[in-house]
């Protein structure tokens, strides 16, 4: 659906694409992860048409360069800044950015009346969007993304500040878009999120890519030994293993075990050895 090749742009003395190549499969969720200064967010203006790279190409397939504005109309995006006006109704903030991808008379108001039913603000239509939670309007800024059906949407941090309940709302309306067919490109810095929600993950650093694979495949690439953990009348002992079975039966041969768990490398654990785990600002 997308493909980034050999992607550069500079700031001044700042790299912040550094020979970035990536290909998104059509219909699938991409995770892009990368710690403060990574370059996800220059990655990702590039990618949707708002910022020019210094050489590289970005190609929608099928129709060609973001540059284009014909061809940034198959392209929804939600940035991390909430794109809403919060003195017009959830209403008129989705039938305006409808009218702005193209859209008029009866398909915009299908259009409009289907996506606010999608993320479950119909009932709340009328009211303004300076009396809407948190959690609301990252709804209504997911559904000012997708107003227009685009067929490849970028969520830019899209849970940042809501609570659980609207956190699990948008994981469903993410997945019932797959389920549609749409391609999503999702950043976030939440790692359990990527790993309930990316069928790939890639991980930035310094404008360039560390690793590129499914979640099961970064772990058994990345992430290092399963720790099995005992605990004994002398205390606690941490055992990196590769057959947990046979190192369970010797601990048990050596000292009675009260209790005993497995822990497996995660995500969050493959991201830190790859990045580092100094502070980023």
């Amino acid at each position: 659906m997308l493909r980034i090749l050999n992607l550069h742009k500079t700031f001044g003395s700042i790299r912040a694409v550094d020979g970035l190549s990536l290909e998104i499969k059509r219909g699938e969720v991409f995770g892009l992860l990368g710690p403060n200064g990574a370059g996800k967010t220059t990655t990702v203006n590039i990618a949707v048409g708002l910022l020019a790279a210094d050489s590289g190409s970005v190609e929608i397939l099928g129709y060609g360069s973001p540059a284009n504005a014909a061809v940034r109309r198959v392209i929804g995006v939600a940035p991390q800044v909430l794109s809403l006006y919060d003195e017009l109704t959830a209403e008129e903030n989705v039938a305006f950015f409808g009218r702005i991808a193209g859209m008029r008379g009866a398909r915009l108001r299908e259009q409009v009346k289907s996506t606010l039913q999608f993320v479950d603000l119909h009932d709340r239509r009328k009211d303004r969007v300076s009396t809407y939670s948190g959690g609301m309007k990252r709804r209504l800024n997911l559904a000012v993304a997708i107003v227009h059906d685009p067929e490849l949407l970028l969520l830019d941090e899209p849970t940042v500040g809501v609570d659980p309940q609207s956190r699990n709302a948008i994981f469903e309306k993410v997945l019932a878009l797959r389920e549609r067919g749409r391609t999503v490109i999702y950043t976030t810095h939440y790692m359990e999120e990527a790993q309930r929600l990316c069928d790939r993950v890639g991980i930035i650093d310094h404008g360039r890519l560390l690793a590129l694979d499914s979640i099961d495949g970064l772990l058994r690439t990345h992430g290092g030994q399963k720790v099995l953990i005992a605990q004994s009348l002398q205390g606690e002992v941490r055992v990196p293993t590769d057959d947990p079975l046979a190192d369970l039966n010797r601990l048990q041969a050596e000292s009675h075990l009260l209790s005993f768990r497995l822990e497996g490398p995660d995500l969050e654990s493959v991201f830190l050895k790859l990045t580092g785990r100094l502070l980023r600002d």
